[in-house]
């Protein structure tokens, strides 16, 4: 994957210290039974290292970006061979690093791909740290930091809505947004730039009007983004629908119908539930998080105290609340219990359904109800529409237009960016401070922006995000 250099506000040549010269290996694939395994190797030097354990079919060079057939031995013993696979040659600098990578396809397992690095390492390569070879890709200006994230999030989505959010990223869709913004703030200084160098002009006063202006639109900006903060959040780890209500009320039941499997230990003993299970059902538009509680009763054991306690604390952070109940009667005490712990919004549902009369008729009630058999499967989809329609009233729906920010760092740079300028905003508007120390506040929220996107060179923020990597990307 290669995309557009990012931008620069330092010299390339700052970034030197940083790119290592060394040449580096691992493992790429998952460890484990497998029928083939990856091993990669990635640097300056790593043809002539690969040449001291390869020996391709028809010999060397072997043709650029094609599967070639290959024995692997050990330096030591050219003799001896570890494996026969497939090499692979992406030269320098159209590869994903920037640098010449080679990939060995070799069988899986837990010995074969281990004994073909320890190969590598014995040759003269170094085995990779968490993330470096994504790492030298940044550094070499074939992706940007954002995009080098996405990568990481793209590996860890568990949903259709984490994939979407990565792929979106990825495609660099807040990499050009922040870019927009990056240069409307550059903008702002160009106008305090003539402020300071054309003071006496006399349309003085127009650029600093149109500073204000300007300042206005990037601060607007700036929140609309970190507006897309709890969407994202909601795309990664899904909508919290808690189950709740008196104990032996099916909640477990109904949560391994709507998972489509045995999660939680099913008995008719009341309190069977001491801690909350919870399970992420894959779901549009957004995931939901299925949390199954202890079950709400007085008088309960000390046990089964620390399980209700738990469960308070789910329904404290609920996004939607699933009433759970055998009767009406049992389902209204359920929902005056749990509106008194939660404010999310609460869905009733009448379990075990299969069990009452058919002619049986569901009184109207304040809130949605849905009557539900885990057994039959009969009101399991009515109770998701029920649950979507709530979730998208109170969280909205994802905009495929709009880049969301999505980890901790994005929204700790861009409230910098935002504070500083809202500070340099306030100083200019009452002329508390003269132009060139204002502009020390705009200058400050630049490169908030560039550390963001990557376009300064920040050791400590390299360490922190390449250091969630797995080994081999």
């Amino acid at each position: 994957m290669s995309g557009r250099r990012p931008p620069r506000s330092a010299d390339d040549a700052s970034l030197a210290p940083r790119v290592r010269e060394d040449t580096i290996a691992a493992v790429a694939t998952a460890p484990g039974r497998a029928a083939i395994a990856v091993v990669r190797a990635s640097g300056a030097d790593a043809l002539r290292i690969c040449g001291r354990i390869v020996e391709p079919r028809g010999g060397w060079p072997v043709p650029a970006r094609e599967a070639t057939r290959c024995r692997v031995h050990d330096v030591d013993d050219p003799a001896s061979t570890i494996d026969e696979g497939l090499i692979t040659v992406f030269p320098a600098p159209r590869s994903y690093t920037g640098e010449t990578i080679i990939e060995l396809g070799v069988h899986g397992g837990a010995y074969v791909p281990t004994a073909v690095l320890a190969a590598f390492v014995r040759a003269g390569a170094r085995v990779a740290e968490p993330g470096e070879f994504t790492e030298r890709a940044v550094l070499h200006g074939k992706l940007d930091l954002l995009r080098a994230e996405a990568i990481a999030d793209l590996i860890d989505a568990r949903s259709r809505s984490a994939h979407r959010i990565a792929m979106q990223q990825l495609s660099g869709a807040l990499s050009d947004h922040l870019e927009t913004l990056r240069t409307a703030v550059i903008q702002i200084e160009a106008l305090l730039a003539y402020d300071v160098d054309f003071p006496s002009e006399d349309d003085g006063a127009l650029p600093r009007r149109n500073v204000l202006v300007a300042c206005d639109g990037t601060i607007a900006a700036l929140d609309a983004l970190l507006a897309t903060v709890p969407a994202a959040i909601l795309g990664r780890e899904g909508a919290t629908v808690v189950l709740a209500g008196p104990p032996n009320a099916g909640k477990s039941s109904l949560l391994n119908a709507l998972a489509g499997e045995a999660r939680v230990i099913v008995s008719d003993t009341p309190g069977t539930t001491r801690d909350a299970v919870d399970v992420l059902l894959e779901h549009d538009p957004w995931p939901l998080r299925l949390v199954d509680t202890a079950g709400l009763r007085e008088g309960a054991d000390p046990v089964e105290r620390l399980g209700i306690e738990v469960s308070a604390r789910w329904l404290a952070r609920a996004h939607v609340v699933v009433a759970c109940a055998e009767t009406v009667e049992s389902l209204t005490a359920a929902m005056a219990a749990i509106s008194a712990l939660s404010a999310a919004p609460v869905i009733g549902a009448l379990t075990k359904f299969d069990l009452v009369a058919k002619s049986y008729e569901i009184p109207r009630m304040a809130n949605p109800v849905v009557a539900v058999s885990a057994t039959t499967g009969a009101g399991l989809t009515a109770l998701l529409d029920e649950i979507t329609k709530v979730v998208l009233v109170t969280t909205g729906g994802p905009d495929a237009d709009t880049p969301m920010v999505t980890r901790a760092r994005h929204r700790a740079a861009l409230e910098r960016a935002r504070g500083e300028l809202l500070t340099f905003r306030e100083a200019w508007n009452d002329g508390a401070l003269p132009a060139p120390v204002a502009a020390v506040h705009v200058h400050e929220a630049v490169r908030a922006l560039d550390e963001l996107i990557g376009a300064v060179e920040v050791d400590d923020v390299l360490a922190r995000v390449f250091s969630t990597f797995c080994v081999g990307k």
